[in-house]
C-alpha cells in the first residue's frame, strides 16, 4: 500500500495544473480517475460507493487547487472507517488518509505538515552564537528594521515580511554584513524559489551592499560582494527524481540561509528546506505575505505569520520608500488591502476606485524614463466588442513592447552586432503583459500569439524557422539539471553567434547561452506571464488583463501581486465583473499547520 500511495502521489504532482480553470474541465476525467484508484489500490473489501469516491475527489481537487486538507464531512466516519487512521496512529503507520477532530488529509500533506512542525521545533530551539548588533544599530533609521537586525542576532529562525519597498533586501544586506563581521569565515547561502527571482535577488543585493556606509566601516568583504544566488533546487541539489542532495542526515553546509519571496515556498519545498539546515545554524525567510501562495499546495509564509508562538521570530516592515506619498502603484496596493468582503463596499468598489486611484478611460502609450511618476490607467472591456475591438485591445497592449521592438530592429539591422545584445535584453525586461488564465480571447495563448504577430508585423525581415525567430522569448516551465534551467527561467532568441542559420538563447539570469535545438519543444513563449510565474520579477511598466473568464481565479492576493510587479506603470484592461471580483475576494488555504505547530512546545 506504501507503494501505491507514493506512486499516486507522484503521478498526482507530474499532472497538477497551474489554474483552477485549467482543472475544473479535466475533474470527470482525471480526478474522478485517480479517486477511483486511489481505493481500489488501497482498501481489500471496501465497497466503492458513490459517496466514498465523491468525498476523495474533494480531497483530491481541494489538494490541486492548493489546500492541504479537507474540513472534515459529517459522515466520515461511516464512509472512511477502513481507509482513514487519526493523526496519533499516522507517526506509526501508512494510510491512504489521515483525520483529526477538524480535517481530514491525504497521507502525503498530513505527513509533510508534521515534518514541517518538527522542524519549527527544532530550529525555535536552536541555541545560536548570539551578535552583539549595538555598534550597528546607526546603519538602520527605521525602528522595524532595526528591531530585524536584533531578531537575526539571537535567533535561528527568522521571518521578515513587509510589502513592495519597505525595504527587505535593503535590511537584509546590513544585517548579512554585520554577521560578517561578527562571525568569521560566515558560510552564506542566498537563495528564492525561481530563476529569475534569484537573479531579481542577487542584483538588489549587491546594490545595497555598494552602500557607502557599509564600505566605509569595512563590512563588505569580497566574498560578500560576489554572493551567489540559488533557486531552492539548485540549494538543495534536487535531481530528476526530486531526491534532494541535502536532507536531515546530510544537512547543508552553512551557517546563515537566506530565501527570498517566501510567500511561493509550497509546503512540500518547505519541508525539504527545513530538514537541510544545519544545527546552529541561521534560516532567513523574506517575503510578502500578502502576494499569492506558492502555486503547488500549501501557504506556508502566510501560515507561519499566524502562530502566536513565533512572534518573537518575525518581524513585519510597513514603511514604504518604493512607493513615495501619492505614488499611484502604492496608493491602489493599499486600496487592495483595504477591502473586505461586506456586500455595501462590493457593490461600490469600482466607483471608489476610480475616485481614489484613476477614472476609466482608454489606455495610452507611455514613455519610460529614470524617476518618472506613477501611472496607472483603466480601460474596461466592452461586454460584447467585435474582432475589430478585440484587434485593438491587442494592439493597445503592444505598445509597451516598442521600445523592444526597436532594440530588435536595431540589432538586426546592424547585422547582428553582439554589443547590442544587452540593450535588447533591457528593453525586454522593461514591460511585461499579465493574466490569470491560459486559454481565451485573453488567456496567455492567444496574448503571446498576439504579441508574436505584432513583432513579426512590425520587423518584416525577421523569418521564423518554426517555433524560432530571432526576438521571440521564452520560459522554461519544469526543471531541466541537464541544461541547468529551472521552472521560471526566461530567455531570448538571437541569431546564433557562430552557426550561420541557427538560433541560440540567451538565459540573462544565468548569464547562459544554449542553443535552440537544445532546448525543449514544450518551452513556452513569453511576452506574456500568469500572475503566478511573473512572482520574484519587477518592470517598470505592466499590463494586467483580466476578463470574465478568469472569474473563478481571481482574489487580492493576485491582483495585488500583479500591480505590484510594476516599479513605474500599471496599465489594467480588465472586465468591471472581473476587477470588482479581485478587489473583494480575498483568498484562504485550508491548512492544518498552524494547528500542528501550536500543539508542541516551541520553548
Amino acid at each position: 500500500m506504501d507503494n501505491n500511495v507514493e506512486n499516486w502521489v507522484d503521478n498526482f504532482e507530474d499532472n497538477c495544473v497551474e489554474n483552477v480553470q485549467d482543472l475544473e474541465s479535466e475533474i470527470p476525467q482525471w480526478i474522478s480517475t485517480w479517486a477511483k484508484y486511489l481505493l481500489k489500490s488501497a482498501s481489500l473489501d471496501i465497497n466503492l460507493n458513490e459517496e466514498s469516491i465523491k468525498l476523495v475527489e474533494q480531497i483530491v481537487l481541494a489538494n490541486a487547487q492548493g489546500d492541504s486538507c479537507l474540513s472534515r464531512p459529517e459522515q466520515f466516519d461511516v464512509i472512511f472507517e477502513k481507509l482513514a487512521i487519526d493523526e496519533k496512529l499516522a507517526t506509526q503507520q501508512v494510510s491512504p488518509f489521515v483525520y483529526d477532530d477538524e480535517y481530514v488529509y491525504l497521507y502525503r500533506y498530513w505527513q509533510l505538515e508534521y515534518r514541517l512542525a518538527q522542524q519549527i521545533r527544532r530550529l525555535t530551539q536552536q541555541k545560536i552564537q548570539s551578535v552583539d548588533v549595538q555598534t550597528f544599530e546607526h546603519l538602520l533609521t527605521d525602528t522595524h528594521q532595526k528591531a530585524a537586525l536584533t531578531m537575526v542576532a539571537d535567533h535561528a529562525f527568522n521571518i521578515i515580511t513587509g510589502g513592495p519597498g519597505t525595504g527587505k533586501t535593503y535590511t537584509l544586506a546590513r544585517i548579512i554584513a554585520v554577521l560578517s563581521q561578527a562571525i568569521p569565515d560566515i558560510r552564506i547561502a542566498m537563495a528564492a524559489p525561481t530563476g529569475k527571482a534569484a537573479q531579481r535577488m542577487k542584483e538588489a543585493l549587491q546594490g545595497s551592499l555598494n552602500d557607502e556606509k557599509l564600505n566605509e566601516l569595512g563590512l563588505v568583504s569580497d566574498a560578500l560582494k560576489n554572493q551567489e544566488t540559488l533557486t531552492i533546487h539548485r540549494l538543495l541539489g534536487l535531481g530528476t527524481q526530486y531526491q534532494p542532495r541535502f536532507h536531515l542526515k546530510q544537512p547543508l553546509p552553512y551557517d546563515v540561509i537566506v530565501i527570498d519571496e517566501a510567500s511561493m515556498l509550497d509546503l512540500n519545498l518547505a519541508t525539504l528546506l527545513f530538514e537541510a539546515v544545519p544545527d546552529q545554524s541561521r534560516l532567513i525567510l523574506l517575503g510578502d505575505a500578502n502576494q499569492l501562495a506558492s502555486v503547488d499546495v500549501g501557504a506556508v509564509l502566510a501560515d507561519l505569520q499566524q502562530v502566536p508562538q513565533l512572534q518573537e521570530n518575525h518581524v513585519n516592515l510597513i514603511t514604504s520608500r518604493r512607493f513615495r506619498d501619492g505614488a499611484k502603484i502604492g496608493e491602489m496596493a493599499q486600496f487592495i488591502q483595504s477591502q473586505n468582503d461586506a456586500e455595501q463596499l462590493v457593490s461600490n468598489v469600482l466607483n471608489r476606485f476610480e475616485q481614489k486611484i484613476v477614472q476609466a478611460s482608454e489606455l495610452q502609450a507611455v514613455d519610460l524614463f529614470e524617476d518618472m511618476e506613477d501611472v496607472v490607467q483603466l480601460e474596461y472591456l466592452k461586454e460584447q466588442f467585435s474582432s475589430i475591438d478585440l484587434d485593438q485591445y491587442y494592439q493597445k497592449l503592444s505598445w509597451g513592447y516598442q521600445g523592444y521592438f526597436e532594440a530588435l530592429k536595431q540589432y538586426v539591422e546592424s547585422d547582428y552586432a553582439e554589443n547590442l545584445i544587452e540593450k535588447v535584453v533591457q528593453s525586454f525586461d522593461e514591460y511585461r503583459i499579465l493574466t490569470a488564465i491560459r486559454h481565451g480571447e485573453f488567456g496567455l495563448d492567444a496574448l503571446n500569439e498576439q504579441m508574436k504577430k505584432a513583432l513579426l508585423s512590425t520587423l518584416k525581415n525577421i523569418i521564423p524557422q518554426g517555433d524560432w525567430f530571432v526576438g521571440r522569448p521564452v520560459m522554461m516551465s519544469y526543471n531541466d539539471y541537464q541544461l541547468g534551467l529551472s521552472n521560471g527561467d526566461i530567455g531570448l532568441c538571437f541569431k546564433h553567434r557562430c552557426q550561420l542559420g541557427q538560433f541560440e538563447v540567451y538565459f540573462p539570469s544565468l548569464n547562459k547561452w544554449i542553443p535552440a535545438t537544445r532546448l525543449p519543444k514544450s518551452i513556452q513563449t513569453a511576452f506574456a506571464l500568469t500572475v503566478h510565474k511573473s512572482q520574484g520579477s519587477e518592470f517598470k511598466h505592466t499590463a494586467v488583463v483580466l476578463d470574465d473568464s478568469a472569474s473563478k481565479l481571481l482574489s487580492q492576493e493576485l491582483i495585488y501581486t500583479a500591480i505590484t510587479r510594476a516599479k513605474s506603470v500599471v496599465s489594467l484592461l480588465v472586465a468591471p465583473n472581473a476587477l470588482r471580483q479581485a478587489f473583494c475576494v480575498k483568498s484562504a488555504r485550508c491548512s492544518g499547520v498552524v494547528k500542528k505547530i501550536n500543539s508542541i512546545n516551541l520553548n
